[in-house]
C-alpha cells in the first residue's frame, strides 16, 4: 500500500510545469495534525526563477498557517530517487528540522532519510542570535 505522503506528491508531479527540462517533481508535506500539503516544480524561461516543488509546498504550507512540518515526500521519474537540492534542504531545515524525509520514484523505490541527515551542521536562527528561533 501507497503511502498517502507519497501518493500525494505523485499526484502534485502530474501537475508539475517543466516544459523546458521536462523533469516533473512533486513534493508533499505533513503537517503535525496530519495534514497533507502538496506542491510542483514551476520552471521559467529565465530558469533563476525556477521554483523547485518542495519549496512551493512550503511556501503554501505557510500561506495555510502551518509552520511546522512532519514529514516530507518527494517524488521523481529516475532510475533512482532524487533528494532536495540545497536550496531545498535549508528550508525544509528552518520549517522542518525533525522531519522524515520519503524519496521515491515511479517505480516504487523509497529511501528515508532525516532532514537532519541531508543537511549536517546547518545554518539557521541560531547563527543570527535567535536561539530557539
Amino acid at each position: 500500500m501507497t503511502d498517502p505522503l507519497i501518493a500525494a506528491a505523485t499526484s502534485a508531479r502530474e501537475r508539475a510545469f517543466a516544459p523546458f527540462s521536462k523533469f516533473r517533481v512533486g513534493a508533499a508535506l505533513e503537517t503535525p495534525d496530519g495534514a497533507i500539503v502538496p506542491g510542483c516544480n514551476v520552471e521559467s524561461a529565465s530558469y533563476g526563477l525556477t521554483m523547485c516543488a518542495e519549496r512551493v509546498a512550503i511556501f503554501r504550507g505557510v500561506a495555510d498557517g502551518f509552520q511546522r512540518f512532519t514529514r516530507v515526500a518527494v517524488v521523481t521519474d529516475t532510475a533512482t530517487p532524487t533528494p532536495p537540492c540545497g536550496a531545498c534542504r535549508q528550508l525544509l531545515w528552518e520549517f522542518a528540522p525533525e522531519a522524515e524525509v520519503l524519496l521515491a520514484n515511479l517505480k516504487g523505490d523509497v529511501l528515508k532519510w532525516t532532514v537532519r541527515d541531508l543537511i549536517p551542521g546547518a545554518f539557521d536562527a541560531n547563527q543570527l542570535g535567535e536561539p530557539g528561533a
